[in-house]
């Protein structure tokens, strides 16, 4: 199957649309913003979680793969959304999840149950060898011939699929805002950039949205590799709320605000924490007058659950 038999199985509507926005707290500050609306692509399997799993799947559909395996948290959407792949396309599915919510299921788990997921629920000293070759050895020699996807889905097949963000790209910007959380979206978006001859001069500005200062940054780097020169990206790491899928009041708020101004769905996982720390970084003139900045979406709204 090619990757456009792949996208019609699939229903994947591509490319996603640049709408511009002007929330009350833009308009005094002479910017534009754009939002790349990729959490439109699909209901269920939308924005970088789609765009870091189309090159990992399509190679497995060719060779006719039979079973899937990857890793993360039990509201995890890079599983919300390969569960629902591989239930589509028929492939047996493993979901390797942190922490026992066998008592309690999620609402991404009680789907994932629904789509015929095996679930397999482990503590945290066993999750953290998520990414040690001997454990990887043990899970290959324990299901032969399985795939093993890593955690969000960040590796360097993702990489080629968040790259063709840039390559949509109907105008020029100067800054490209996105959430960060295990590096793979924004390394795509720094390769793109690099490669990309309409945005010579953008730069790539990362939120993260969770605690890890410095090993986000080598997260990225270790996916884009030694070769890689780019050094127009930064990310930012002032707006995580103390930790993934940390909230408060403030920024419930801010979601419900952001929805009725713009009529554009976030969610304080990823979305959200990305427009409230754009607003903020607004609001403290950290963008120079008339900058075009592009904010990318990139879905997971099945999270507010």
């Amino acid at each position: 199957m090619n990757k456009n038999n792949l996208l019609n199985q699939l229903n994947i509507v591509a490319p996603s649309a640049e709408a511009i926005i002007q929330p009350d707290w833009a308009l005094p500050h002479d910017l534009t913003i754009t939002v790349k609306r990729d959490d439109m692509l699909h209901p269920i399997i939308s924005g970088n979680k789609w765009r870091k799993l189309k090159y990992a799947l399509t190679p497995a559909i060719a060779a006719d793969t039979k079973h899937i395996i990857s890793f993360g948290g039990g509201f995890s959407n890079h599983l919300h959304a390969l569960g629902y792949c591989c239930q589509q396309l028929n492939i047996q599915f493993t979901a390797i999840v942190r922490g026992d919510y066998s008592h309690n299921p999620s609402p991404m788990l009680q789907d994932l149950s629904n789509w015929k997921t095996t679930i397999q629920y482990v503590d945290r000293k066993t999750y953290q060898k998520r990414t040690e070759p001997d454990y990887l050895l043990m899970l290959q020699q324990q299901n032969p011939g399985a795939l093993l996807i890593p955690e969000g889905g960040s590796q360097q097949e993702a990489l080629k699929g968040v790259t063709e963000i840039v390559e949509e790209l109907s105008n020029a910007y100067d800054y490209i805002v996105a959430p960060v959380a295990s590096g793979g979206t924004l390394a795509g978006l720094i390769s793109g950039i690099g490669k990309h001859t309409k945005q010579p001069d953008c730069k790539i500005l990362g939120i993260a949205v969770l605690k890890g200062e410095l090993y986000l940054e080598q997260l990225v780097t270790d996916l884009l590799g030694k070769d890689h020169q780019t050094k127009n990206w930064q990310i930012n790491h002032n707006y995580h709320l103390g930790g993934y899928a940390k909230s408060n009041h403030e920024l419930g708020k801010f979601c419900d605000d952001f929805y009725q101004q713009t009529a554009i769905e976030i969610e304080p996982v990823y979305s959200g924490k990305l427009f409230f720390a754009l607003r903020d970084l607004i609001n403290k003139d950290y963008f120079p007058a008339k900058s075009r900045i592009l904010a990318l979406h990139t879905g997971g709204l099945q999270g507010a659950r």
